[in-house]
């Protein structure tokens, strides 16, 4: 009896029933392939199919061209931190800051405000890198701002009191308003005429002012400088690899080279 007892245990003990289950055939199941590219990726409780199950179901990622005659679209033109209003009043300054003239196309056509928005979406706007702890004092000029603002809040209540000081004045939007009285309100900003929170507004007219040069200059990378024509206006080269077949000769205009082309070399 113990014989067999032991005996029916073996059979249908976890072990042999695992060995059981390899031998039987198993019922056909769909791959985890298929299964996400036929029901989307759930990804914080929303389902996102269409373009994701479509990368899933080919073997490679390819764009598809612009059609013949157009260009392609400048998907690096986006906002990542300003709200359609306070984007539409920093195209407006820089442009009256560095405008468009017979020498080359101005901050707007430039691209400039897009270089300063993403600047504030990152590090730069966070002043991710700057010493931000109290207690604050007034610095020196040559120390700069020292407070809790960070640039992007800067950046907000500097926006607004331009707005309102423009409503105040000319009854009217700063985007609204002709050129010249645009000049007159940044005027008004750089001689601290504007009243702003916390902050003075020639302070924030040193920003701008700064801001929008960079991203004149900037590697277009970063948003602005668009088509490198900052750097033609002057007749600078960008990033280029090396100078040996030109070195040795008098001044040379060479076309300008972004980061972005050395990926194609």
């Amino acid at each position: 009896m113990a014989d067999q007892h032991d005996e029916q245990n073996r059979r249908e003990s976890p072990q042999s029933q695992d060995r059981q289950n390899r031998d039987e055939p198993r019922p056909a199941t769909m791959s985890r392939r298929k299964f996400l590219a036929n029901t989307g990726f759930v990804i914080g409780g929303v389902v996102v199919g269409g373009a994701l199950g479509a990368l899933i179901k080919g073997n490679t990622l390819t764009e598809t061209p612009p059609p013949a005659g157009t260009d392609a679209p400048n998907f690096n033109r986006a906002l990542m931190y300003f709200n359609r209003k306070q984007f539409a009043i920093v195209e407006a300054a820089t442009e009256r800051i560095f405008p468009a003239d017979e020498n080359g196309p101005g901050a707007k056509e430039l691209g400039v405000a897009y270089f300063i928005d993403h600047q504030l979406a990152g590090d730069y706007g966070l002043n991710a890198r700057d010493y931000m702890s109290p207690p604050f004092f007034t610095g020196e000029k040559t120390q700069g701002y020292q407070g809790r603002l960070r640039r992007r809040e800067i950046y907000d209540i500097a926006l607004r009191e331009i707005e309102n000081y423009s409503q105040s004045k000319y009854n009217t939007s700063f985007i609204s308003l002709t050129p010249e009285q645009q000049d007159e309100v940044l005027s008004a900003c750089e001689n601290d005429e504007i009243r702003l929170t916390t902050i003075n507004a020639s302070a924030f007219f040193r920003m701008l002012r700064s801001n929008t040069l960079e991203g004149v200059y900037s590697d277009p990378l970063y948003g602005g400088n668009f088509n490198m024509n900052g750097w033609r206006m002057r007749n600078y080269p960008g990033n280029q690899m090396m100078y040996t077949d030109i070195i040795e000769k008098d001044f040379t205009q060479i076309e300008p080279v972004s980061l972005q082309q050395h990926m194609a070399q």
